[in-house]
């Protein structure tokens, strides 16, 4: 049996959020996980938009957004891995460096389920990890059986085990850009030294001249 639950919080973060933080805090919780480690993925293999904010600008956003929380991490594997990563590379990585014991859960939102039969290896990542899919509290939860026929029951009944109701927060990365791009507010929104962080950098606001 592991010791040791370790969740994998895997997204562009470009920036992070309060809602980002909110939905570690609930799945760190409900999962009893030991920590929860923050990763800014380099790119997607499934997406074709690159970034906002740089590698290494991103990274330090999370830093501060969790710079209060003891059980929180980041993390730069996937940062310094040369072109595109994938999950199941990543998660066995950590299951390398962490041992038999611990327990590898990596979020994931509702958004991605129908995206999932394209992941690379998807059939090996369900069985090595506890794919864990958030869903908005208040709203139904995914429903797996169609993906029966492509992985088999046992699989389909796993990722329904490992289904998570996330707190319901409205804020989005893309509308947090868009709010700084047109001189928005976006208290309550962002951590303070993270929306500090990007005040000070000139992050997501026009270019003169561009």
């Amino acid at each position: 049996m592991p010791e040791r639950k370790i969740v994998l919080f895997g997204g562009s973060f470009d920036p992070v959020h309060l809602g980002h933080v909110a939905v570690a805090e609930a799945a760190s919780k409900c999962i009893g996980s030991d920590t929860v480690i923050f990763m800014p993925a380099k790119c997607s293999p499934l997406k074709t938009l690159s970034p906002h904010a740089s590698d290494e600008e991103r990274l330090r956003m999370i830093e501060l957004a969790i710079q209060e929380h003891e059980t929180f991490r980041a993390s730069d594997y996937e940062l310094k891995k040369p072109g595109p990563s994938y999950t199941l590379e990543t998660v066995k990585h950590f299951q390398a460096k962490l041992g038999r014991e611990v327990l590898i859960h990596w979020l994931v939102g509702t958004d991605v389920v129908d995206d999932l039969p394209r992941w690379h290896r998807i059939e090996q990542l369900i069985d090595c990890c506890n794919l864990c899919v958030m869903f908005r509290g208040g709203c139904e939860p995914p429903d797996f059986r169609k993906f029966e026929s492509l992985w088999g029951r046992d699989r389909a009944d796993k990722l329904r085990h490992n289904v998570i109701a996330a707190p319901l927060i409205d804020i989005s990365s893309t509308e947090i850009r868009r709010r700084l791009g047109a001189g928005m507010d976006v208290s309550g929104m962002l951590n303070p030294a993270v929306a500090d962080y990007i005040c000070k950098k000139g992050l997501y606001t026009p270019k003169p001249g561009g």
